[in-house]
């Protein structure tokens, strides 16, 4: 019994995917997203994770090695199943994006600071971040942000803890998939504009990078 438990714990899981990729230039800071049973693990490089060790985080995956061998995980491009269709609900009769809050106006910032600041804060984010998938009808229509860091990025951007994050530059934010997804797009646009719902109303978080 011993032995057979043993090759089970050496074995990738069947379902094992790959949610999302945080790539940094220096590899030790890239981070990724695992999946496997109901599941999910936040890993960097050397990081070991549903029995296996990440051996590799690239743009396509992630590799982990397994006693038994290397196991690449290809990132998983939308939802495994098709989503649950969204329940009827009126459009607004325009697309313009909603007001400001005041507590937190547009703002400008350095991109290269930034992204030092990224690379420098991610580990803090990824691990003080609590996001909960909002859904209607039985698909995700949103992330509740229920916990922040005090202080950094997320919170000089305008993100605050209660916010139910619903769309980024026009994209609705339907899934974990989407939303790391958005990432490599994300870093040659000139402003971020995000529609957040703060307090049952919705209201646009927006920065300028220069």
């Amino acid at each position: 019994m011993l032995a057979i438990l043993l090759v089970l714990l050496a074995t990738p899981p069947a379902d094992l995917v790959a949610l999302g990729i945080v790539l940094s230039p220096r590899p030790e800071r890239s981070v990724a997203i695992l999946q496997s049973q109901g599941r999910t693990r936040i890993v960097g490089l050397g990081a070991k994770a549903f029995g296996g060790r990440v051996a590799e985080i690239a743009a396509h995956g992630v590799a982990l090695e397994f006693e038994d061998g290397r196991v690449d995980v290809r990132l998983a491009r939308g939802e495994p199943t098709a989503p649950a269709p969204r329940p009827a609900a009126p459009e607004p009769p325009s697309r313009a994006e909603p007001p400001e809050d005041p507590a937190t106006p547009h703002r400008d910032m350095d991109r290269r600071e930034v992204q030092r600041r990224l690379t420098e804060e991610l580990p803090r984010i990824l691990a003080e971040t609590t996001l909960v998938p909002v859904t209607e009808g039985g698909a995700v229509v949103g992330f509740a942000v229920t916990r922040v860091p005090d202080t950094g990025l997320l919170v000089d951007a305008g993100l605050r803890p209660g916010d139910v994050l619903t769309r980024i530059n026009d994209v609705p934010i339907d899934g974990m998939g989407t939303l790391m997804g958005l990432w490599p797009r994300l870093q040659g646009e000139r402003v971020i504009r995000a529609v957040v719902l703060r307090g049952g109303h919705p209201v646009s978080l927006a920065v300028t990078l220069r």
